[in-house]
This record gives C-alpha cells, structure tokens and sequence, in this order.
C-alpha cells in the first residue's frame, strides 16, 4: 500500500518536472517525437475563414425610379431653379431631400397617370393612386420594422379601403377600373363567398333568419295594402261628398 502511495507520488513530481522544463513549442501545441521522453499535443484545428453572409434583398423601392437630379416639388415649377448654380440647384433637387419630400413626388407622378384632367383632385382614380403610394411606402417600412403594430393596422385599414373604391369603380366605370389597375400596377382579387367555415348550427340559424325576414316582408305588403285601401275609399267618400 505505502510503495503504491509513493509511486503515485513520484510520478506526479517528474509530471511537474517535466511542465516546467520543456521548451514553448511544445507548450504552443507543436508535435514532438514520443522518442525523446516528451509528451506529444495535438495540433491545433485551423480556423478557416467564414463566407460572408448575402444580405437578402427586398423588392425594389418605389422611390428607386426617381432621378436625384429632379428638382423639388416645390421648386419644380419654378423657372428660375432651372437657371441657378450647380450648388443652388443641387440643394433644390432630390439629391438631398428628406424621404416625405420623395414621397409626395412620388405621389404627383401616380396621380398624373390616371387624373381625369388636371385640376382633377377628389376623383376616385385619384384616391386610388394616393391610397396605392401610401400602402407601398409601409409596405417598405414593415420589411424592416415588423413589429410596428401601429403602422401595420394602417396598412391593412388603407388596403381596405382601396378595394372598395376599386370595387364601386368596377361596377360602375369598367374602363377607368382597368386603366387605373394597369397604370398602376394594381391586381385586383376577388373577394371570398364566405369568410368562415359554414357549420350546420350557421346554416340553421341563416334559413331562421331568411324565414324572418320573408314573414317581416309579408307583414309591410299587408300593412302597406291596408294603408292604401284605407286612402283609396276616403278619397271615394269625399269625392262622394
């Protein structure tokens, strides 16, 4: 028991030994022969270079098409910012124009493509193509803040109400519907039937309220009838009179 305890503790002294006398190579994780008595280290695992993450790109902006050298809204009707030094007119022009500035240009161009003439303001093309460009641009904004819940609810409410005009416009001028769906860019969809499952008890309960609302019908005609009974013999008994 005592020789095993004291080679135990011998070894454990040489291990020691050893540690502090071998050279910084082997400390570093060089290999080195088992012949001369040294322990040998693996060798270290290469770290190779990681491949550069592609960033995914969206769809293209609505604002991608405008030029930086058009000049301001403001400024676009202007004569004399046409005139002016390249400083002057780089300062008027979208190369350094805020993003509501290249929105409301952007909005005049929608607008010009399907305006009934041109003080036309209130039509509804007109609502249509504001809608359109307002819907795009938080369209935009959503990719990269999804969590904006606020805007989101605005988005959804604008497309809502773009489908209506759409839907009034279809019914009554099919041709501007087109038109404005083409100028635009527009694909209009077709509402569902039914926004959900049809279940036995719905079932039941619309045929209950078609039968009621046959019987309320029924009633009126007859209330309606009496009504104009009633008038038609007080009429005869004047006239009588």
């Amino acid at each position: 028991m005592l020789s095993n305890i004291a080679l135990r503790t011998a070894l454990r002294c040489s291990v020691g030994v050893l540690r502090e006398s071998a050279p910084p190579a082997l400390l570093s994780g060089h290999k080195v022969s088992s012949a001369s008595g040294s322990f040998a280290f693996a060798a270290p695992a290469r770290r190779y270079a990681r491949t550069a993450k592609t960033k995914v790109q969206g769809p293209e902006s609505q604002l991608g098409d405008l030029s930086p050298a058009m000049l301001k809204l403001d400024y676009a009707a202007v004569p004399l910012a046409q005139t002016t030094d390249d400083v002057v007119k780089r300062l008027l022009s979208l190369e350094l124009a805020s993003h509501s500035e290249k929105l409301a240009l952007k909005k005049e161009q929608l607008i010009a493509k399907v305006q009934r003439d041109e003080s036309d303001r209130n039509s509804v093309e007109v609502q249509v193509a504001i809608l359109t460009a307002r819907i795009r641009n938080l369209q935009e904004h959503l990719l990269k803040h999804h969590k904006d819940k606020a805007n989101k609810r605005r988005m959804l409410m604008a497309i809502d109400k773009r489908k209506k005009l759409l839907k009034n416009l279809r019914l009554e001028r099919y041709d501007a519907f087109e038109n404005v769906c083409e100028q635009l860019g527009i694909t209009y969809t077709f509402p569902p039937e039914y926004y959900r499952r049809a279940t036995r008890r719905w079932l039941a309960k619309k045929a209950f309220c078609i039968k009621v609302f046959q019987e309320v019908q029924k009633q009126k005609a007859e209330q309606k009838l009496k009504l104009k009974q009633s008038a038609e013999t007080a009429e005869t008994q004047t006239a009588s009179q």
